[in-house]
């Protein structure tokens, strides 16, 4: 009875509308987010590169992945991850690929510092703990300072990422053996993803794909 009780006042409000939430979001906010989500995860992938992504970057997710990196709000990370994982699983991926190297897209010293956290590490860290994959964070670092990517061309975008990408001091203790899975928050052309593939392949890695919570393509 008193934990019942207790447990009206300790309740936190949903980031996304500050409804009381339980645990992290609320219902009403869980269905409109669970309304953006894929039943087909196959529909974007590529011969010889794949590309997960839970949910269509559009209404209710466009809103909560801006309110994960640009309001604070880190516990959507790791909600995000968490499904993104239970989606890997259920798509059969896990079977396939039972060992993985999870490596999240890094975010700049410049960037880390005024935000305050990588949201690519949170999704990455829910990730696997729903999957039980290893993550590498210092595996891929990001020497240069990119510009955000949404107002470039094509062609803008390619230089803006160009050697963006260096290895950290994961890399030399690093299976060379084992599949890497790339992990983001949105995938729109693949630019980003593409380049620190490239790095990797040259370092003698092999990127089975790409895990991502949204994707831009219709």
């Amino acid at each position: 009875m008193l934990n019942n009780f207790l447990s009206l006042f300790l309740k936190s409000n949903c980031p996304l509308c500050q409804r009381s939430a339980d645990p992290i979001i609320c219902r009403y906010c869980e269905q409109k987010l669970l309304r953006c989500q894929l039943t087909n995860y196959k529909q974007f992938g590529q011969p010889d590169f794949l590309l997960f992504s839970w949910g269509k970057y559009d209404n209710y997710l466009k809103k909560a992945i801006a309110k994960l990196k640009y309001d604070q709000n880190k516990v959507l990370g790791e909600l995000f991850g968490n499904w993104l994982g239970e989606a890997w699983l259920k798509s059969g991926n896990k079977k396939k690929y039972p060992r993985l190297i999870i490596i999240p897209i890094p975010l700049h010293q410049d960037k880390l510092k005024t935000r305050g956290f990588n949201q690519a590490e949170l999704i990455a860290d829910g990730f696997c703990q729903v999957t039980g994959y290893k993550m590498k964070t210092n595996l891929l670092l990001r020497v240069k300072n990119t510009e955000a990517m949404f107002s470039l061309t094509p062609e803008e975008r390619k230089k803006n990422i160009n050697q963006a990408f260096s290895f950290g001091k994961d890399y030399e203790k690093v299976n060379k053996s084992e599949n890497i899975l790339i992990i983001d928050d949105i995938y729109t052309t693949g630019t980003t993803v593409n380049e620190a593939r490239q790095l990797l392949t040259k370092g003698k890695l092999n990127t089975i794909g790409v895990a991502t919570v949204s994707v831009t393509k219709s």
